[in-house]
């Protein structure tokens, strides 16, 4: 198993990567490492790309084609991912939709999350370790 197979990317980072933003090339190279992602960073990206970003239906299908391309495993949500998920968002008071992004990279035996909304630095379970790419190393 590759290292980037041990990452995993939230959807904010996926969003960078279909933007004109500073941010897209540093998302793009993620992406390009085949990082995990879950079925809930793919709607929540439909969502983003509907919304913000003004793609059309074609283009979110054009983007979502990609990103499963780049990012071939995808982690499907469960009622085991929900019942983690809940856990880990009274422990560490995160949102709900948060903690389902830390539950499935946990799910998915990952080391890191990439990304921009959540704590940079914190550690989940002593095995996953949030981490901002736009952080100033």
């Amino acid at each position: 198993m590759s290292s980037s197979a041990r990452e995993f990317v939230d959807t904010n980072i996926v969003v960078y990567a279909f933007t004109v933003d500073l941010r897209a090339e540093k998302a793009l190279a993620l992406l390009g490492k085949g990082c995990m992602i879950s079925v809930q960073v793919l709607n929540e990206f439909a969502n983003v790309a509907r919304r913000k970003l003004g793609m059309s239906w074609a283009e979110v299908d054009d983007a979502s084609a990609s990103i499963r391309t780049l990012c071939p495993t995808i982690l499907p949500l469960d009622i085991d991912t929900h019942l983690l998920a809940m856990d880990i968002a009274k422990r560490h008071k995160l949102s709900d939709f948060d903690a389902l992004v830390i539950a499935a990279a946990l799910q998915g035996g990952c080391e890191t999350l990439w990304s921009e909304d959540m704590h940079h630095g914190l550690m989940i379970e002593d095995r996953l370790r949030i981490s901002n790419p736009f952080h100033a190393q």
